[in-house]
């Protein structure tokens, strides 16, 4: 016969960490698809890791992460810049950690975006040439 105290407190589980990520997101008042990004960019980081917690890993553990997303997943620079956002959001806001400035990160490349006279006049293309 099993006997439990009637009067045992239960304790509360505290939620997981991509719960935990999804309702500060949403206190923030971020778009639908900002949360649904970050929370894409965390899951691949803990993926990346062999599914070690967040907490675990520091600064090294996230240039680790972004260089290998510009050199062996190559993405574009906005890319790159998305998923570090998305870690820093974590860090800053979910777990409370400080990372000290990512001087390791191998950027990805930005694209170069050239002027073309068929899209601005002579006058704009000759000015941005000279700089």
């Amino acid at each position: 016969m099993n006997v439990e105290p009637q009067n045992t407190p239960k304790i509360a589980k505290e939620p997981k960490l991509l719960d935990q990520l999804r309702a500060r997101i949403r206190v923030k008042h971020y778009s639908i698809r900002t949360e649904d990004q970050y929370v894409f960019w965390v899951r691949r980081f803990i993926l990346f890791h062999g599914k070690r917690h967040p907490r675990e890993m520091g600064a090294p553990e996230v240039e680790a992460f972004l260089s290998d997303l510009a050199v062996n997943g190559r993405v574009s620079a906005s890319t790159q810049n998305q998923a570090l956002s998305a870690l820093l959001f974590l860090y800053r806001e979910v777990l409370g950690i400080a990372l000290p400035w990512l001087d390791n990160v191998m950027r990805a490349k930005a694209s170069k975006r050239f002027m073309d006279s068929r899209w601005c006049g002579n006058d704009e293309l000759n000015l941005h040439q000279q700089f």
